[in-house]
């Protein structure tokens, strides 16, 4: 049987330390975004990341393509395209705190492969091209090819993908390896809107001068800072003290009445904003217990707290909180603020639930923020959310093979709040690669997958490879 064919070709001991070599030599590239360059839409590391891992899918004996620097692809078979499966090796930023190992020296502790992009997405890349070279090597004949499609941009709104499909068909069936297994058949829809206020330049004291924090929409923020002015040592120690229970770090440093109070959270993925420490809402805990002087700045940091409590990562405060039973609870990530003596800026990250609408979401969300003189700037829509049906082939085949290899009976398909490649994608879905019950800690520090786990991942497409195109 070539599901025994496949356990056997994966169990053997060389295939795990391949598999790792190839993740490893990924991500020891930092391809996080930078700036565009000539044949490198989406800057040098992401490009660099790209060319290695076309150059190791050559090695592999497969076809490649580099198309014009946004995706490259890799393919298995000379007919017509049967799956595409999307991952991608752009990563989002470092951050800090790691301690298991460099997030750029990959290391394996106890099993376990650390470093950024592990996990999202470049380990999960790795194991669906090597559930092509096993389906390759084992001689099992296809009807129809199958195509990994490796993306630049996925972490910054994957418009390499867009690229990719205007001038490419769809394949039949489509998956991405980046989200969660069983099956993931229902993304929450996003809102990202910007927002602010702006006041006259005021001497009075004491006041917040200057505020930042935040480096990403999609990542809860590790670290935020405040200027203060005005403002004895012994007050903010007392509200330093009065802030504990936010589980943030907090530093102080000045002398006199001018101080900065630094605070350090945990990022996490914003899709998961209970998994990480919100340093922006946490500070805010600081600031709106200071005894400040009525002033635009103090109208703003009171406002903010209010709307944004620390620990609310459901809108209650700002009175979009909602959930339904197919696609879950709305969540949301306070994700940027930045302060100065004329005004603020910030952006949050929300993703919502079926149930949701413009006038229970965004209309709702700007009356609250009206209420304290916060007006949303620009173009703020809501993207819609992606649903495929629990029922179809497609995805009750792919349950199937997962429950082949992980010995799980009866799995359903999840809802998540994480976008991924398959968004606007017709029938897409995302398949794995993170295991019920794992952490690991994307977009954070000490990023991280187990190595067998990767090894079941592989296991599973390319049993998922060979039932639609075999």
């Amino acid at each position: 049987m070539v599901r025994d064919q496949i356990e056997q070709y994966f169990d053997r001991p060389e295939a795990a330390e391949e598999l790792v070599a190839a993740v490893k030599r990924l991500v020891s590239i930092r391809s996080v975004r930078g700036d565009a360059q000539p044949g490198m839409p989406f800057g040098e590391g992401p490009a660099r990341a790209l060319e290695e891992a076309l150059k190791l899918c050559g090695e592999l004996g497969f076809e490649t393509e580099n198309v014009d620097g946004y995706v490259g692809t890799a393919r298995l078979g000379q007919e017509d395209d049967g799956v595409h499966i999307l991952a991608h090796m752009d990563v989002v930023g470092e951050g800090t705190g790691w301690t298991k190992a460099g997030p750029y020296e990959p290391q394996v502790v106890d099993g376990v492969l650390y470093g950024r992009g592990v996990a999202d997405d470049k380990g999960p890349a790795m194991a669906a091209l090597f559930a092509m070279k096993a389906v390759k090597d084992l001689g099992v004949p296809l009807k129809k090819s199958v195509r990994l499609i490796l993306g630049t941009d996925e972490e910054s709104g994957s418009s390499d993908i867009a690229y990719y499909y205007k001038t490419h068909p769809y394949a039949p069936h489509t998956f991405t390896p980046d989200a969660d297994f069983p099956v993931i058949n229902v993304e929450k829809g996003h809102y990202h809107p910007d927002f602010g206020a702006s006041w006259d330049v005021s001497g009075a004291l004491p006041r917040v001068t200057a505020m930042e924090g935040g480096f990403r929409t999609n990542v809860v923020p590790p670290e935020a800072w405040a200027q203060v002015a005005g403002v004895e040592k012994a007050a903010l120690e007392k509200a330093v003290a009065a802030a504990a229970a936010t589980g943030a770090a907090f530093t102080l440093e000045g002398s006199g009445t001018d101080w900065r109070v630094a605070c350090k959270g945990t990022n996490a993925h914003a899709a998961s904003p209970e998994e990480g420490n919100n340093a922006i809402t946490a500070l805010l805990e600081v600031l709106s217990a200071l005894p400040l002087a009525d002033c635009g700045s103090t109208a703003a940091i009171t406002a903010m707290h209010a709307l944004f409590p620390h620990g609310d990562t459901r809108g209650k405060a700002l009175g979009i909180a909602q959930a339904d039973e197919e696609s879950g609870e709305l969540t949301l990530n306070l994700a940027i603020m930045k302060l100065c003596e004329t005004g603020f800026s910030a952006k949050f990250d929300v993703r919502f639930p079926i149930c949701a609408n413009e006038d229970n979401c965004a209309r709702a969300c700007e009356k609250s923020l009206g209420r304290y003189g916060i007006a949303v700037t620009g173009d703020a829509g809501m993207t819609e959310v992606h649903c495929v049906s629990a029922d179809s082939p497609f995805v009750r085949t792919l349950l199937e093979c997962y429950e082949t290899y992980t010995g799980e009976r009866g799995a359903k398909p999840l809802a998540i709040g994480g976008g991924t490649y398959v968004h606007d994608i017709p029938g897409g879905v995302a398949c794995g690669c993170q295991m019920p019950g794992a952490r690991p800690n994307m977009h954070g520090a000490d990023e991280n997958i187990s190595v067998a786990d990767l090894i079941t991942a592989a296991k599973i497409y390319a049993l998922a490879i060979v039932r639609i195109c075999g």
